[in-house]
């Protein structure tokens, strides 16, 4: 009923930066909150930052400073800056949105996308 596609993954070096971009489309009322999360082998998905319809913002501790969530003025793209990359920042990025769908506009629905890999190496 929602796609999400990512996109702006890739490999670069310590220090380099990537743009994430992550767009949803289909039977969408609403988006309330977006988020980015991400996941290595055999750890758990962590969040890396949210925004919400009204603009609040949250960031794990790891990444503050270096990274930016952003939504464009439609509401339904959620953007990460990423700057000053490390190699602990290297795993799957996955975007998440929280939907109220046009069929089922009494309740929020969680979608993800396929995830998008980020590599920090030298």
């Amino acid at each position: 009923q929602v796609q999400l596609v990512e996109s702006g993954g890739g490999s670069v070096q310590p220090g380099g930066s990537l743009l994430l971009s992550c767009q949803a489309s289909g039977r969408i009322f609403r988006i309330d909150a977006m988020a980015w999360y991400r996941q290595v082998p055999g750890k758990q998905r962590e969040l890396v930052a949210s925004i919400t319809r009204g603009g609040d913002i949250n960031y794990t501790s790891s990444v503050k400073g270096r990274f930016t969530i952003s939504r464009d003025s439609a509401g339904n793209t959620v953007y990460l800056q990423m700057i000053a990359l490390k190699p602990g920042d290297t795993a799957v990025y996955y975007c998440n949105a929280d939907v109220v769908l046009v069929t089922r506009k009494d309740r929020r629905s969680d979608f993800w996308g396929p995830g998008t890999h980020v590599t920090v190496s030298s």
